[in-house]
């Protein structure tokens, strides 16, 4: 009986290690929305106005959240109306509050979802902010990004911020940019550095081939949330190409994607990549673009994953072997 009990007493604290590593397919259901905020009547009281952003936020959810999706992402500054002044806007903030985060808090919280929405806020040290704020699925802030390249004309209200850092959640890490931020390859490189599994961009802008660049150099899925009803948000996969799109139709896309994915050149792995085709079969993906001479393996399978998959055919992942390349050339420039 003492053995049985003491072999039911391991079995559970191995289920429940906080160090155990679990691999599987990461599947991550991302809703991205992209709509202007309203012209709101500028005779109604500030009060007014927030419930009317509120009316508005709950009409653009209720596209999405029938999908069940773990992520929902929302444009830059999307709890004001559009068309104040600076002196109106601040006036607007001082009634509204906490009032729109409370309330997609709640949303987020009642549909066990995540929702990454753009704010401006005052931090603890009182200086404004253009902020991207996540909560996660039990309404709680799971992190909050400030972006770092305000426009100089923005920069009259709001303060820009030199911190880089991922959000953590429970499919991935994020990092977040906003609107003017895409245009600075210095904020890119440091992204890149970091690895994030998704950047989460919203804007008033889309930025074109640069979501592209952005995806790639850092080796990330990208969703894009611009509020601008005519300029389409979209999901691209690593290699910066549109998985899902926005329409001229719906200013909303949903789209489940795999988050658990390697880039590997195709330079000495080619043999490897036979070899796991035909042990993992249905259960590995080789996506193969035809234009950059890398694959991306995306793992299907429950119990490996795509970096248990290229440590055990000894892939050389992208990065490592982009670097040789630049460490045997340096040496090589050395003995000249």
């Amino acid at each position: 009986m003492k053995k049985n009990v003491l072999l039911l007493l391991i079995i559970v604290l191995f289920l429940v290690a906080p160090n155990r590593q679990v691999a599987a397919k990461n599947l991550v259901k991302i809703a991205t929305i992209g709509a202007n905020t309203p012209h709101i009547d500028p005779s109604l009281s500030y009060q007014q106005k927030v419930d009317a952003i509120k009316e508005f936020l709950t009409w653009q959810l209720g596209q999405v959240l029938s999908d069940h999706p773990d992520l929902i992402v929302l444009p830059e500054i999307c709890d004001q109306p559009r068309g104040m002044s600076n002196k109106e806007k601040f006036e607007y903030f001082e009634v509204r509050g906490t009032h729109i985060l409370d309330f997609l808090s709640d949303i987020a919280s009642k549909n066990r979802c995540y929702i990454a929405f753009g704010m401006y806020r005052q931090d603890n040290e009182g200086f404004w902010r253009n902020s991207s704020v996540m909560l996660d699925r039990n309404g709680k802030i799971a992190g909050i990004y400030d972006k770092n390249f305000a426009t100089p004309d923005e920069m009259k209200i709001v303060t820009s911020s030199d911190e880089v850092k991922l959000i953590q959640t429970d499919f991935g890490s994020v990092a977040c940019a906003i609107c003017f931020d895409l245009n600075f390859d210095e904020l890119q490189k440091r992204y890149a550095e970091l690895k994030p599994d998704l950047i989460v961009f919203m804007g008033l802008f889309h930025g074109g081939m640069v979501q592209a660049e952005w995806a790639y150099s850092c080796r990330s899925w990208f969703v894009g949330s611009i509020g601008v009803g005519s300029v389409f948000s979209q999901i691209r996969n690593p290699f910066g190409q549109v998985v899902a799109t926005s329409s001229n139709h719906f200013d909303y896309v949903v789209s489940t994607v795999n988050l658990d994915c390697e880039l590997v050149h195709l330079d000495h792995n080619k043999v490897h990549l036979r070899e796991l085709k035909k042990k993992y079969e249905d259960k590995v993906t080789i996506y193969n673009t035809g234009e950059f001479g890398v694959v991306m393996i995306t793992s299907e399978d429950d119990n490996s994953s795509a970096k248990d998959m290229v440590k055990e055919f000894n892939f050389e992942k992208l990065d490592h072997y982009f670097n040789r390349t630049r460490s045997d050339r340096e040496k090589l420039l050395k003995e000249r």
